[in-house]
């Protein structure tokens, strides 16, 4: 029987086991954090990709756009990679105060309300390294971030992102669990930032 719990935000391991997820529900103040909200929605490049499901190409349930140094590749889709902002290099400073990681890479994710969202996945491609580090970003309205077990489904967590979080995954996180942003009713936007060390 899969075991589900669903947590409250805080700074700890939100996994029992098979690496790292842990969450910081105040990297950024709520001033900031508005602020970030409104200029990364108006400032950034956003586009529809399409996406291969079950050998059909259907337009993905969100916008996205990919700034950096290095391109991001996932599901044969290879995204127009745009140069730094000096909006994401001052948030990339922040994150990177936590992680210890130099990123070189964001993808930035808007979910224009509840109907967008993002299927189960890891961030497991080859490019990323054994034991990547992945850190998300959080601004716009709370939405229920979920985990569970590759391939058994044994073990499920719930846990709302709130404006201005971070959530940093580690160690054999995407080798042990797969994640996903389900729809819900949710009538407000999101955007989420993935900040990653390509190779």
């Amino acid at each position: 029987m899969m075991q589900s719990q669903l947590f409250q935000p805080f700074s700890s391991n939100l996994l029992p086991f098979g690496g790292e997820a842990i969450l910081y529900p105040e990297l950024f103040s709520k001033p900031e954090s508005d602020e970030l909200y409104t200029q990364l929605q108006q400032q950034t490049a956003w586009t529809q990709e399409p996406i291969k499901i079950f050998g059909k190409l259907v337009m993905q349930p969100r916008l996205t756009a990919c700034y950096g140094e290095k391109a991001v590749a996932y599901s044969g889709i290879i995204m127009q990679i745009h140069p730094w902002t000096a909006l994401l290099l001052d948030v990339k400073q922040r994150v990177e105060q936590i992680a210890g990681v130099a990123f070189n890479s964001v993808l930035l994710n808007y979910y224009r309300d509840g109907n967008d969202s993002m299927g189960w996945h890891r961030d497991n491609e080859r490019e990323l390294g054994l034991q990547p580090v992945i850190a998300s970003v959080s601004f716009g309205a709370p939405r229920i971030f979920k985990l569970r077990t590759y391939k058994e489904h044994d073990h499920a967590i719930s846990v709302p992102l709130p404006h201005g979080s971070l959530l940093l995954m580690q160690g054999d996180s995407q080798h042990i669990w797969e994640h996903s942003l389900p729809k819900s009713k949710i009538q407000e936007g999101r955007i989420n930032l993935t900040f990653r060390q390509i190779s």
